[in-house]
């Protein structure tokens, strides 16, 4: 992460931090069912906490870089069981984004 992305990021993080998880994936991946509610989430709240209820730090590593690259997220944190992610949205529902509603 470059110097310059760091405010945004931060900025993320702190809006995340009072979000709570929308989808639990379990340790039997993404199935196509997590990725189409992944996907709701994304385009309606564009920023989403997401559990990750996997075993070791691996498996939690390997099932978020899995949701990344088939939802087109960007990993903003991740820290023990739980991701943040962030996918922007062209048209956001002022209703439903986390980006733009208060909380």
């Amino acid at each position: 992460m470059s110097h310059k992305d760091q405010p945004q990021s931060k900025q993320l993080r702190a809006i995340g931090h009072r979000l709570k998880p929308v989808v639990t994936i379990a340790a039997n991946g993404v199935s196509e069912r997590v990725v189409t509610e992944l996907e709701r989430a994304l385009h309606d709240h564009e920023l989403i906490k997401v559990k990750l209820a996997a075993g070791s730090r691996e498996a939690r590593s390997a099932l978020s870089s899995a949701i990344c690259e088939r939802t087109g997220a960007e990993l903003v944190q991740r820290i023990g069981n739980t991701v943040l992610l962030l996918r922007r949205t062209a048209k956001p529902d002022p209703r439903l984004s986390n980006l733009i509603r208060p909380l």
